[in-house]
């Protein structure tokens, strides 16, 4: 098959758009700023749902579900969350069409709400209103509750997977008796989201705190993990927020403590969405396709059968069907692709397209000689191997796969993390090299807003457990105590 990709070298961009749809991932709908997930897309979403929720549920958490449509009213009883969402909001203000008379549908005037709803851009203010129902005393915290949903924020320039209108996502939200508690919880979530990251994800990222400027709306603090694409760009992968009790107070949500006392509740909320499908793609991926980690592909091993003749074709696939309950056995997904309708070349190519981690080819010779030809979609190596103790060799290769996927990646991270002294070493390194960009701050979100305007680069996150060092902010030469991760992001 022919795949005509744009190099990621000549248009990363182009490179990007192509794949996402070259390989059957997603697709622009009719609908602006909209996308269809399409099956293989989805699958792997589905997958990376499957490990998140048991990650969550193994910390605590239950799944619930809350409506997708939030009154106006709610939102303007927490000024900086309203005011964080104001301007991505999609509002219902009728409830009935209507047929003109004319053989066309148009809105009924008449039918409209009494008051405007809020389809939902994240569910804080939902939630919130609900657990005044829910909490009257110490006893009934914590509430560790998970939602998997869809959202919408009205985006102008859109890109699938990365910034689309509607997306799907995971939203925590807790509620606890302390503040320390609620902390603790924002943090755990940051380790479960790092731990996803790499160890599924096969992405290296910096765990960080964000600045007053880039924190979500209503937070006191957001906790957040970052991933560097192989354009240079930073891609914020997870978020974790320690809401205070912001919102408590907001919705008048109290409980008894265990002194007697009326305190509002501290609470927590947490998520990331299918931005990740972006991040895995361009994490890893290259100019033939995907390159996907095997505990995220939806075919971990495909079998391609080369024959002549029927009698051939017979005994290559009693070799594959036991080849592939083997694998089953092992947890190992596996597809056997005996189509007639496509020469083995194409297959190959397909499947290299799609990223699937390894290909297993068997022929005619390999019938008399006991043997298959291995290829992993990785390093794009090939091997003839003995057929005994096939199941257990991929296994083994698999684990590899995944391993070498991940330290590429972080080789490129470090290799692509430059510490600068200077405004102008900053831009130079931005303009030239790209990545992230270690620099002095000196605290200020005036001189953070300067720098952006200038250099459209953000302060990505102050690492946790960053050292302490003394030094001299790049750009207004003020006193400082440590260094943050700077970035051009997506």
């Amino acid at each position: 098959m022919s795949k005509g990709i744009t190099s990621k070298n000549e248009d990363y961009s182009q490179w990007y758009n192509e794949l996402v749809t070259k390989a059957d991932l997603a697709e622009h709908s009719a609908v602006r700023g909209c996308m269809v997930i399409k099956p293989y897309g989805y699958s792997i979403w589905e997958k990376m749902q499957a490990a998140l929720d048991k990650m969550f549920k193994d910390t605590g958490h239950t799944n619930a579900y809350f409506p997708l449509f939030i009154p106006k009213s709610f939102f303007s009883k927490e000024a900086s969350h309203v005011e964080g969402f104001a301007t991505e909001c999609a509002v219902v203000t009728h409830y009935r069409l209507k047929n003109d008379g004319n053989g066309n549908i148009i809105v009924d005037e008449e039918a409209k709400l009494e008051e405007e709803l809020i389809v939902r851009p994240t569910s804080e203010t939902i939630i919130w209103n609900t657990y005044k129902g829910w909490i009257q005393s110490y006893r009934d915290l914590p509430i560790l509750v998970n939602q998997w949903a869809n959202v919408v924020r009205w985006e102008m320039r859109t890109r699938l997977f990365l910034r689309t209108a509607e997306f799907l996502w995971q939203e925590g939200h807790t509620a606890h008796a302390t503040s320390q508690e609620a902390i603790e919880e924002a943090e755990r979530m940051l380790e479960v989201y790092a731990d996803f990251a790499e160890n599924f994800l096969a992405v290296p990222v910096v765990k960080g705190v964000k600045t007053p400027n880039e924190r979500f709306a209503g937070a006191v603090e957001t906790y957040c993990i970052e991933a560097l694409m192989q354009d240079g760009k930073a891609l914020q992968a997870g978020t974790s927020h320690f809401l205070g009790q912001n919102f408590a107070k907001a919705f008048d949500v109290k409980f008894t403590n265990k002194e007697g006392k009326l305190d509002y509740v501290w609470a927590t909320s947490w998520g990331v969405s299918t931005r990740l499908m972006g991040a895995l793609i361009m994490a890893h991926s290259d100019d033939q396709g995907l390159v996907l980690p095997p505990k995220l592909a939806p075919i971990q091993v495909v079998i391609v059968p080369i024959y002549k003749g029927d009698e051939e074709f017979a005994k290559i696939s009693a070799v594959a069907d036991e080849l592939s309950q083997a694998l089953k056995q092992k947890g190992i997904s596996v597809k056997y692709d005996n189509r007639e309708t496509q020469r083995p070349g194409f297959k190959f190519a397909e499947y290299e397209l799609k990223g699937v981690p390894v290909r297993v080819a068997i022929g005619g010779r390999d019938l008399e000689n006991g043997t298959v030809e291995l290829a992993r979609r990785d390093t794009k190596s090939k091997e003839t191997v003995i057929r005994e103790g096939l199941a257990e060799r991929i296994e083994a290769l698999l684990e590899e796969i995944q391993s070498n996927i991940y330290q590429k990646a972080l080789k490129f991270r470090e290799e692509s993390t430059t510490e600068v002294n200077s405004y102008d070493e900053f831009k130079q390194v931005l303009d030239t090299k790209a990545g992230f960009v270690s620099a002095h701050w000196d605290g200020t979100p005036e001189t953070e807003q300067k720098i952006k305007e200038e250099t459209k680069a953000t302060i990505r996150c102050i690492p946790l457990n960053n050292k302490q060092e003394e030094g001299v902010c790049i750009y207004s030469g003020k006193p400082s105590t440590q260094r943050v991760l700077f970035a051009r992001a997506y």
